[in-house]
């Protein structure tokens, strides 16, 4: 949304800025570009040109991100939307396993209410397949009607695995007194579940929490549904932070200026550029608090979180450029986070082949940042549940390779979490995961 919103804030922004004083020179490139930009606002509106495809599961955490980015996007012009449901269980699995029975109650029941902006889409509904979808043949497989999967076949001997649970991580964890959790991973895996699940579980113990996203989509208000005893809960709300921060520079910076040198400093921080500068500062401010309790954060997906961080760093290399040469001792946030005493990553991801691999690409990422992740978590894991649906035990059998490659490839500390029969809302049933 970001991306697709930039041709229309610039665009804007080349409308009213052109008495911008610090940014003449930036402005000067994109008034040639003005009309690449409104020909790029003008072919993502028109229905002819453009279709846009959104693509949730059967939950209602996800469905009502759909129907946010539905709403965000009808509002930049983007009307002509059509709404895909993928991974449904089919409703003949239902029939031999309890857990398949629950997760299809479950999933059958979020489409039944889905969010009203979502219900005048045109809707196609995929079924779960047994396999991973990688590779030619499995993807033409997915759009097939009734295609062989070896799914009739009766589930064989129960799987065993024998893996390390939540539990392990968070003991760990509570032996610290404090500290900054990072959750990370793609959109989809189970980041602000499992952040929720870690917060509750330190708060249990009696231990302060701070629980915060810097997702704009967050939904930890949903997902805890109830209060608890030393957790607190907040969000950075990049509209939110925005506005602070203009407010304070008018404040501080703004304060001895004349009426014309306000109305320039006012034109400047209309920039786009500015949110990323807001939210940055709030998630400082955030970091600083870790000192003396646990903040568990339960970050954007992977694109923006790397945004943030991209910041963290920037704002570091100026600091150590600006103090080089003195002897006084300074620390900032890019020095916390990459100081593993301080600073905890836990790495979400699903015991399939492409999730795995994009974790292990975000790994990558953040190490070459200096930032190592302190430990993976794979969540909603078929294989260490129990399970005699046939389409379920073959994808169990499916997640072995990948548990076993996240185990003896990629993490230095995993924990596996199963499928859970009810969704994981609410205090006790978040509890529940790290028992």
């Amino acid at each position: 949304i970001r991306l697709l919103q930039l041709p229309g804030a610039w665009s804007g922004f080349l409308e009213a800025g052109q008495g911008d004083a610090s940014c003449l020179g930036p402005l000067a490139g994109l008034d040639k570009q003005r009309d690449q930009y409104r020909e790029a606002v003008e072919a993502l509106s028109d229905p002819a040109k453009t279709r846009l495809v959104l693509v949730a599961r059967a939950q209602a955490a996800t469905l009502r991100e759909a129907a946010r980015t539905r709403e965000e996007l009808a509002a930049i012009g983007l009307q002509e939307q059509y709404l895909v449901i993928n991974g449904v269980l089919p409703a003949s699995e239902a029939q031999k396993d309890v857990l398949a029975a629950a997760v299809y109650k479950r999933e059958q029941a979020a489409v039944a209410a889905m969010p009203p902006a979502l219900r005048t889409l045109p809707l196609d509904l995929l079924p779960l397949k047994a396999f991973n979808l990688v590779g030619l043949d499995a993807l033409r497989q997915l759009l097939l009607e009734g295609s062989a999967d070896g799914t009739q076949a009766p589930a064989s001997a129960p799987i065993e695995l024998n893996a390390p649970r939540l539990k392990s991580l968070i003991d760990e964890i509570a032996a610290d007194d404090h500290g900054l959790i990072m959750v990370m991973g793609k959109g989809g895996v189970g980041k602000t579940t499992l952040a929720a699940a870690v917060a509750v579980e330190l708060a249990r113990r009696g231990l302060p929490v701070h629980l915060t996203t810097s997702d704009p989509a967050a939904h930890l208000a949903e997902t805890l549904d109830g209060t608890l005893e030393h957790l607190t809960l907040s969000r950075i709300d990049p509209h939110a932070e925005t506005q602070r921060y203009r407010d304070h520079v008018m404040q501080t910076k703004g304060a001895g200026l004349d009426e014309q040198a306000r109305a320039l400093l006012a034109e400047d921080l209309r920039s786009p550029c500015t949110e990323e500068i807001a939210v940055f500062q709030a998630f400082s401010r955030i970091i600083r608090e870790a000192g003396k309790k646990f903040v568990v954060m339960d970050t954007a997906p992977t694109g923006h979180t790397l945004l943030l961080l991209d910041a963290t760093g920037a704002y570091h290399r100026d600091i150590a450029r600006q103090m080089s040469g003195s002897n006084m001792r300074f620390s900032t946030p890019m020095m916390q986070l990459q100081d593993p005493k301080q600073t905890k990553v836990l790495l979400v991801t699903l015991a399939e082949t492409t999730p795995v691999l994009e974790a292990a690409g975000l790994q990558a990422d953040l190490r070459r940042a200096g930032i190592d992740p302190w430990a993976w978590i794979i969540n909603n894991s078929v294989a260490a549940a129990k399970t005699e649906s046939p389409l379920l035990h073959k994808r169990a059998v499916n997640e072995l390779r990948e548990i076993e490659r996240v185990a003896t490839e990629h993490a230095q500390r995993y924990a596996v979490i199963p499928l859970m029969a009810e969704e994981p809302v609410g205090v006790e049933r978040l509890l529940a995961l790290s028992k």
